[in-house]
């Protein structure tokens, strides 16, 4: 059975360009409730702990300095079907690949700077939040 919850972060580019706002609404738009968030400014070592998964990858060292290049949002998103939703209300990590009207065609610049982060697994998604929300279990 499909989780009830996911895990996005509005990225330093979608802070940046005053994008934040928008994209929320788009969120809410698209049925999901807000059940935590903060602005949160990652050192490299946190960034470079939250995506340990993508360490032998070659985008990693980039990955790590562009998330702690800036503020960014990580939000505990709740709706049925949450990771699936969300990952095509958010469209494909490419923008110019991204379906017409998802969030990463709207409002992200390039593959790397894409405006969001979304969890893709109900396993990832409780992992990804507890990172960010301590108090995830009583949520």
């Amino acid at each position: 059975m499909a989780g009830t919850l996911t895990l996005t972060i509005l990225k330093p580019d979608a802070l940046q360009n005053g994008h934040t706002g928008k994209i929320i609404d788009h969120i809410l738009g698209a049925g999901f409730r807000i059940r935590a968030m903060k602005l949160i400014h990652l050192t490299a070592a946190q960034a470079g702990q939250f995506y340990e998964v993508h360490r032998e990858r070659p985008f990693y060292g980039d990955l790590v300095k562009y998330m702690s290049s800036g503020p960014c949002l990580p939000m505990l998103l709740e709706k049925a079907n949450a990771v699936e939703d969300f990952r095509a209300t958010i469209g494909a990590t490419d923008p110019a690949k991204a379906a017409e009207g998802t969030i990463r065609k709207l409002y992200a610049q390039s593959i790397e700077a894409n405006a969001v982060h979304g969890s893709d697994s109900d396993e990832n998604a409780l992992r990804e939040a507890a990172f960010f929300f301590s108090e995830l279990e009583r949520v």
